[in-house]
């Protein structure tokens, strides 16, 4: 018995290293700073720990108006990336789920972030979706194509 307890505990230690919520209080000043001198009317803050392609960031959600943003830093606080969330069905690239749909047969988009590409000109989708029980971080490029994949 004791075995299998601890084996339940491991393997949820392992689930949820991907992903570490945190409070607003939580979040560095210097950060809440940064997103003030853009938003100055931003409320209902959220923010979670992330590996996101084998990158370390804090990824913080927060509204302005009627619009939700996300914003990614990295751990000592350099700002990485900004986004807004919107509706999976708004997604603008219309080849895009065709093409998610050759690389994941059924899925389900749990959330998708319209940003600007940090590596150049151009906006992409960072998109987080459910298949076979697992999620997925994926961007689609400008184009509409898959270009990363990752499983969460």
């Amino acid at each position: 018995m004791y075995k299998l307890l601890l084996s339940l505990c491991l393997i949820f230690l392992c689930t949820s290293v991907n992903a570490e919520f945190i409070d607003k209080e939580g979040i560095p000043v210097t950060i809440m700073d940064q997103i003030y001198k853009k938003h100055p009317n931003a409320l209902d803050f959220k923010a979670e720990r992330r590996t996101h392609f084998s990158q370390d960031l804090l990824k913080i959600y927060y509204k302005e108006g009627e619009e939700k943003f996300v914003d990614y830093y990295r751990p000592d606080g350099h700002f990485f990336v900004s986004g807004l969330l919107i509706a999976a069905d708004d997604m603008m690239f219309t080849d895009s789920k065709e093409k998610l749909k050759t690389e994941f047969k059924d899925y389900h988009i749990k959330q998708a972030v319209l940003v600007v590409n940090p590596n150049g000109a151009g906006e992409e989708f960072d998109v987080i979706l459910e298949t076979g029980g697992k999620d997925w971080n994926v961007v689609i490029n400008k184009k509409g194509d898959v270009e990363k994949t990752e499983v969460n």
